[in-house]
């Protein structure tokens, strides 16, 4: 053990925490979300759902990573916390149980009032003899054709439970022998099984099987039984050694996927409390320690609340959800005039979700047709289930352009949506590249190239976030669009670069990870540090998903020692305690959880009309900085650059959602004020309010003649 300690003895652990704890807090800071009174009703229902969507995923891959370490690496200590696999494992189990226990009590009080509006889950044993009577008739017809209950005695091996597919277990008595039953959930019955009367009373699929089930087993007496759920490890790397086969990329991937649903159980779940002997059985069988079993009151699967509100009336729905909200049409961009030659006159930028995707696509659809189209490349890392993206780049390939797609196969749990849409773009004449070996490409880069009478001519998009048309309506994003030569250029270079599998590549003007990025972030920190040392006006912002980088975290303590005013904006995990005194007391964190999912990455060095923005596709992670191909582009339009000052002050001031992490690793909420800030409410309504109306022909043909004595821009760089 002392050979693992010895590893860490360069850190400085006095303010830094560790990565899965500060994830954790993150997700507590989302299930909090649903005990908000202010929060609509079925807004709380989804933010439970979130909370546990968020979980399972914690567990199949950090959880099932972290067991993986301790049986390979037992003395590894973390360079963030210092912990062992082991150490953390327990940490986790300490820290996750109290969070089962408040979602309890957050989803009982959230039922208590959905059942004042009579929208009520029913309990079967509380239902009327008549009510029982019909829902064993729906059972007898619906149900019960579509169960495959098995029985297991010691001499039977032990099935294979799928993941996160609930059951019913019973413990099976028989002439003293004990066997155990189990029964898994049909996928193709309904989960919610409305009553007639008076209000939305339901009984949900689970408590229907575990309420007539015995008499499945009519030769046994049923001792205990209970709904349950198993969650197994989805930490597959790809490109190990033990994966490896001779079929090509897509194939290996496909195994891939079924690989996954057979590995280790790293977490078991049981609704209810009598359930002793099950938790027994079950541990022994499965060889999963009592840490690694949680006990739920809530139900274990909680996607149904989306259903609900089907269920319900127009004047319901509309008093328990949010107010629907339409993304507009960027207020740069004039309606009814093409898109391209509008980025041609000067930059764009898009924020989503308050700007819709729309005038992205309608790029691609311009560029699919447009004679002076040579080529489109891209990279993509997820995709809408529906994507009209993939239509534009396949009719752009039918029509004769060159279509490069970058697409990465590992984009965990989008998997088989990325081969499917390869297997597409292939087919309609599309070049599919598979990603980098053991880089991931996560970097968001569109560039159109085209030719006229004057030459070669770029369009380039880079963003913060997926080509995603759905989440783009949820996440908060940034997309950069420009016609700059040099930023064109340097876009070439990547593609040029991916294409020949060359990570090393240099780059005039966007930092590009692996080679470039890390080292170009810690030489902006270091050049502000140097500013506070000659007393200049100096400032880093830095809003990102998760900071894990140590590096990242130990320049920023430099920078702070030195007397920088560095500002953290950190939705997720934050592995940097602000507040140390002679470590990090110039450095403030603050985190935004709320309506929308807050995605994008903004880095920004200096004060004033001196700041240096970027926007990125990577956080501050290891992963991203060091082992995943990630874009940085500059913001050099002095208009541009304006508009992300101000949505940055915008965010700073936020005092509703956003919350402050503590020198001792707990977050806390901000202090009233007259004038109180949402962010995101703030950019939801400014948007509203500046969403430009459809132009008048004759302001279109004033536009367009505007472009032809203008023409388009070069790189506006101060």
């Amino acid at each position: 053990m002392m050979e693992g300690r010895m590893m860490n003895k360069n850190y400085d652990f006095s303010y830094t925490q560790d990565r899965e704890l500060s994830w954790l807090k993150f997700n507590e800071r989302v299930l909090r979300e649903a005990d908000k009174k202010n929060v609509p009703i079925f807004e709380r229902l989804k933010f439970l759902e979130i909370f546990t969507n968020n979980l399972d995923e914690f567990f199949m891959v950090r959880v099932g990573s972290i067991h993986e370490m301790s049986l390979i690496h037992d003395n590894h200590r973390d360079i963030r916390s210092d912990l062992t696999p082991e150490e953390q494992l327990d940490e986790i189990a300490k820290h996750v149980r109290p969070l089962y226990e408040l979602r309890d009590k957050i989803f009982a009080k959230v039922s208590r009032e959905l059942a004042d509006k009579k929208i009520k889950r029913c309990q079967i044993e509380e239902l009327e003899k008549e009510e029982k009577k019909k829902l064993k008739t729906y059972y007898e017809a619906m149900i019960l054709p579509v169960l495959s209950p098995i029985v297991i005695g010691k001499q039977h091996p032990f099935p294979h439970i799928p993941n996160k597919v609930l059951q019913i277990g019973l413990i099976l008595k028989k002439k003293e022998k004990i066997s155990f039953g189990i029964i898994g959930l049909p996928k193709d019955v309904e989960r919610m099984i409305f009553l007639p009367g008076e209000g939305r009373r339901y009984v949900l699929l689970e408590d229907i099987i575990l309420y007539f089930c015995d008499e499945l087993f009519e030769n046994y007496t049923v001792e205990e039984k209970a709904v349950l759920c198993i969650t197994r490890s989805a930490d597959i790397n790809p490109d190990d050694e033990i994966y490896e086969s001779t079929d090509d990329y897509r194939t290996h991937m496909k195994k891939v996927i079924k690989m996954r649903a057979r590995l280790k159980p790293v977490r078991l779940e049981i609704e209810g409390n009598r359930h002793k002997e099950i938790k027994k059985y079950l541990s022994e069988r499965l060889n999963i320690s009592e840490q690694d079993i949680f006990k739920s009151q809530a139900p274990l699967d909680l996607k149904y609340v989306y259903k609900l509100t089907d269920k319900v009336s127009k004047e319901e729905r509309k008093n328990g959800c949010y107010r629907p909200f339409v993304p507009a049409l960027n207020r740069d961009f004039i309606p009814g005039v093409s898109v391209t030659k509008q980025i041609l006159e000067e930059d764009k930028l898009l924020s989503f979700p308050f700007d819709s995707m729309d005038t992205f696509i309608e790029l691609l659809k311009e560029s699919a047709k447009d004679k002076e189209t040579l080529s489109i490349k891209i990279t993509i890392y997820r995709l809408a289930r529906q994507a009209r993206i993939v239509k534009y780049l396949c009719e752009a390939a039918e029509n004769g352009k060159e279509v490069l797609v970058l697409m990465e196969l590992r984009a965990r749990f989008d998997e088989e949506n990325n081969i499917n849409y390869s297997e597409i773009l292939e087919e309609a004449g599309c070049k599919v590249m598979y990603g980098m070996e053991d880089y991931k490409v996560h970097s968001k880069v569109c560039l159109i190239t085209k030719k006229n009478s004057r030459g070669i001519y770029y369009i380039t998009q880079i963003g913060t976030g997926n080509y995603n048309e759905s989440t783009s309506k949820l996440y908060t994003d940034l997309s950069f669009m420009t016609a700059s030569e040099e930023i064109g250029h340097d876009a070439s270079v990547f593609f040029h670069n991916m294409a020949t599998f060359n990570l090393q590549g240099t780059y005039e003007h966007l930092l590009v990870a692996p080679s470039s990025l890390q080292d170009g972030i810690i030489k902006r920190i270091e050049r502000e540090k140097m500013k506070a040392e000659s007393f200049q006006p100096c400032g880093i912002f830095m809003k990102m998903n998760s900071l894990t980088d140590r590096k990242i975290i130990d320049e920023l303590s430099k920078a702070s020692n030195a007397g920088v005013p560095i500002f953290l904006l950190i939705r997720g995990i934050c592995c940097i305690r602000p507040g140390i005194p002679g470590k990090t007391e110039n450095i403030r964190v603050e985190s935004i959880v709320g309506r929308f999912l807050e995605h994008s990455r903004i880095y920004a060095f200096g004060v004033g009309d001196d700041t240096e923005i970027y926007i990125s596709s990577a956080d501050m992670m290891t992963r991203n900085t060091r082992r995943r191909v990630e874009v940085a582009a500059p913001i050099y339009d002095p208009r541009l650059k304006q508009r992300i000052l101000k949505m940055i002050n915008v965010m700073k001031q936020d005092n509703i959602q956003a919350q402050v992490l503590l020198s001792n690793g707990e977050y806390t909420t901000k202090k009233k004020r007259e004038d109180n800030m949402n962010s995101q409410i703030h950019f939801l309504n400014e948007a509203k309010r500046l969403a430009p109306k459809e132009k008048t022909q004759k302001q279109n043909l004033f536009y367009q003649v505007k472009g032809i004595f203008f023409g388009k821009k070069k790189l506006r760089k101060k």
